[in-house]
């Protein structure tokens, strides 16, 4: 299958899917999630799969969040709401999705591609890696309960309001330290490595990797909380008048500083 923003090809064994907007740093559209949530139900499926690799077109960014031109329509707190449950269910389809699923990460990786990251079963990135959730500096925004869940499991609770509150980036030593990513490749290899990597899966017990993935997913899901707990911030965040302004800045490049209303 091939899409414009979204490609997915197949090498024997191994599916990968290819984020394509490297103009814009591949950040996601609204069409881009609603195909990578087709394809993780076509994958599940398909038994020929033995392992699924995500990566980056460019090899600028990963995935540099959602596309910030479409939050100007927001006007209402269903519509943060909606896309927060939206965003919630794509990565949760690529979280469940019963084959191992890898993020080949080039540079940034963040907001939303940070969140498609964290639920893959292994991380492999270059050496230009920045991990993190910047949108204490840019956006104004939140993230769901679940994805903040996510994120304390992955690096703790010290790291993860760095990540948030600092809106600290994280570089991949600092990202290899915390356990985020399972190793480090130059960028002339590390598409190679990844697809070495990849390739074991078809010699190991496919019972034994599903099982095992899905156990550690109920372990996880036993500690996350109900995702309508921090439906009020979101709601606080999106309709404030620092995210409409922090918007504003992105589409038409205009100065503004936050209020904190």
């Amino acid at each position: 299958m091939s899409d414009d923003a979204l490609i997915v090809r197949r090498e024997g064994g191994i599916a990968w899917i290819g984020f394509n907007r490297p103009a814009n740093r591949n950040a996601m559209t609204w069409a881009m999630y609603d195909a990578l949530e087709a394809c993780c139900d076509r994958l599940a499926e398909d038994d020929s799969v033995v392992a699924v690799v995500l990566h980056g077109v460019g090899g600028e960014a990963f995935v540099a969040g959602t596309d910030i031109s479409q939050f100007t329509h927001f006007a209402a707190p269903e519509d943060a709401i909606g896309y927060e449950r939206r965003i919630d269910r794509v990565v949760g389809k690529l979280e469940a999705l019963p084959r191992p699923t890898i993020a080949l990460v080039e540079g940034a990786c963040v907001g939303g591609g940070a969140a498609l990251a964290l639920v893959c079963d292994f991380r492999y990135c270059t050496p230009t890696m920045k991990f993190g959730v910047p949108i204490a500096r840019t956006l104004g925004n939140t993230l769901s309960m679940t994805n903040v869940s996510r994120l304390v499991d992955m690096v703790g609770v010290a790291r993860t309001k760095e990540a948030l509150m600092m809106g600290r980036l994280f570089d991949a030593e600092e990202a290899r330290e915390a356990g985020l990513v399972n190793g480090v490749f130059d960028a002339g290899v590390i598409h190679e490595e990844v697809a070495a990597i990849a390739a074991e899966f078809a010699g190991r017990a496919p019972l034994t990797v599903q099982a095992s993935k899905a156990l550690v997913g109920r372990v996880l899901a036993e500690r996350r909380p109900d995702p309508e707990a921090g439906d009020d911030w979101v709601t606080t965040c999106y309709m404030s008048d620092d995210f409409k302004a922090a918007v504003n800045r992105f589409v038409h490049k205009t100065p503004f500083e936050w209020t904190g209303r």
